[in-house]
């Protein structure tokens, strides 16, 4: 059975006591787990986020980004090196979180460009990075499930094609691919085709509304998008993630500059958007 998540990005992407009454709420409405950004420095509050969760009975998936300094597809040799380290410490602390799933464009770095297409040599980069990173992973039971993003966001892997190829090369079986609604909305031609091309590797799910608002509020197929679901047997998590100004460094980082909802319209009508399209489509 799936299993529902949220992305406490909504409220904040640092790690403080401040979220644990966020996480009971999201407890009390339902939800089997939240997802949290690993960028924090601040190593030991992960172990406390990670202890709570696990008290109050909420499960964990991460989600995080690479600096241009540690881009996997940079021609330096010492800058790949430098975004697998950081991978491994970020894989670090989502095991102190408890994580399952560590999700995100973790194939290169985040709005970082080339003023050209993406070449053969820089999907072998960044295969090889994830390669020795799945490794790294599977000793810490985190499954890591690289994203394909908006082309404002990343020119690498904008399309479940290019994702699909770039895991090809990677060749690891803790290795897979993961589906945001948001950037499909923005880069595929039919959603229902994209999850279905990625079916067989696919391993995680954000349910993100084109505008990053509540889901169900927009206008992302929703129907379509469950019936490829069903269709595909998918029995990962579906995690909602959706953006708000309330952290500003953080909307700032990412281009989000109006409230598109807020965050406990997101978390409730949200849920209940996702509990009505698993029925409705036998998930």
């Amino acid at each position: 059975m799936n299993k529902i998540g949220f992305n406490v990005l909504a409220w904040s992407a640092n790690m403080s006591d401040e979220l644990k009454p966020i996480l009971d709420r999201l407890k009390k409405i339902g939800y089997d787990g939240a997802e949290f950004f690993v960028g924090s420095p601040d190593e030991a509050a992960y172990k406390n986020i990670g202890n709570y969760c696990r008290e109050i009975g909420l499960e964990v998936t991460t989600v995080s980004v690479l600096s241009p300094e540690e881009n996997l597809i940079s021609a330096d040799a010492a800058v790949r090196q430098k975004g697998l380290e950081k991978i491994k410490w970020i894989i670090d602390r989502s095991h102190d979180l408890g994580s399952q799933v560590l999700c995100g464009p973790i194939h290169s770095a985040f709005a970082t460009f080339s003023k050209a297409a993406p070449q053969e040599i820089e999907y072998e980069r960044s295969a090889e990075m994830l390669h020795q990173a799945g490794d790294y992973a599977a000793q810490a039971g985190i499954l890591l499930t690289p994203e394909a993003l908006n082309r404002f966001e990343c020119y690498l892997c904008n399309t479940m094609e290019q994702l699909g190829y770039l895991l090809g090369i990677v060749n690891h079986p803790n290795v897979k691919a993961m589906f945001d609604t948001h950037h499909a909305n923005m880069e595929e031609k039919k959603l229902g085709d994209a999850i279905r091309q990625i079916g067989p590797r696919l391993a995680h799910f954000h349910i993100s509304e084109n505008d990053r608002g509540t889901p169900g509020s927009g206008h992302v197929p929703w129907d379509e998008t469950f019936a490829a679901l069903a269709e595909i047997q998918y029995k990962g998590w579906l995690t909602i993630e959706g953006f708000t100004r309330n952290d500003p460094d953080f909307a700032n980082s990412i281009g989000v500059w109006r409230q598109f909802s807020e965050p406990w319209d997101m978390a409730e009508n949200g849920f209940a958007h996702i509990k009505k399209m698993m029925a409705k489509h036998g998930l």
